[in-house]
């Protein structure tokens, strides 16, 4: 036979029909984002102003235009307004005055606030979590103090930044540091936090009296 000669292996087995389905991956977590303050204070203050302010106007303009006189203090206000020039240290004073309270509100509108509670991990993305940083930092607190040779120590969590300093009465600084090291990077990892804080330990000996 010339020619190039292929070579036939077995036949390739039939799949079986049985065989189970790979498993599906679980749904991706949702994004963590952090928690709004609803602003209850600053909203309540505002309407409140700003309903009074609306009120008192509307009376005054409607005694107007039912042929009564105004107000005493708009009719002096119109005055007032009209005979200052702009450089008056009352118009600068009060144009200052709406700009920080418009700068306060645009900034509590755009920020979240609840700067207490750090966001979880989302792993069902139909829940939310969060953690105060208070008790974050009583649970770390917690585990530093159970390390041989901490008297006592101060746990500081921040959103980016988890702080512990503490006081070693024996045992060398650098071992009771490195085990400090190893038990708080193990308790923010437990915490699930949606954004690791990065962990600052300093250790010293208490003072003298």
């Amino acid at each position: 036979m010339s020619g190039t000669e292929a070579a036939v292996g077995p036949p390739a087995p039939e799949e079986d029909a049985a065989r189970p389905a790979p498993p599906t991956e679980a749904p991706a977590a949702g994004h963590a984002r952090r928690f709004w303050s609803t602003r209850r204070l600053p909203a309540a203050l505002v309407s409140a102003v700003v309903l009074g302010a609306a009120g008192i106007l509307l009376y005054d303009v409607s005694a107007v235009r039912a042929h009564r006189p105004a107000m005493g203090w708009r009719r002096r206000l119109a005055r007032e307004l009209a005979a200052r020039p702009l450089d008056d240290a009352w118009i600068v004073v009060g144009a200052a005055a709406a700009v920080l309270a418009g700068l306060w509100l645009i900034a509590l509108a755009l920020t979240p606030g609840l700067r207490g509670v750090l966001p979880m991990r989302r792993d069902n993305p139909d829940v939310r979590a969060g953690l105060d940083r208070k008790a974050a930092a009583l649970v770390l607190r917690d585990r530093a103090m159970r390390v041989s040779g901490v008297r006592s120590v101060r746990v500081d969590v921040g959103r980016r930044r988890v702080r512990a300093r503490a006081q070693s009465h024996f045992r060398d600084l650098d071992e009771v540091r490195a085990d400090l090291d190893s038990v708080l990077a193990d308790g923010v990892d437990r915490l699930g936090l949606a954004r690791r804080p990065a962990l600052s330990v300093s250790v010293r000996r208490p003072a003298k009296k």
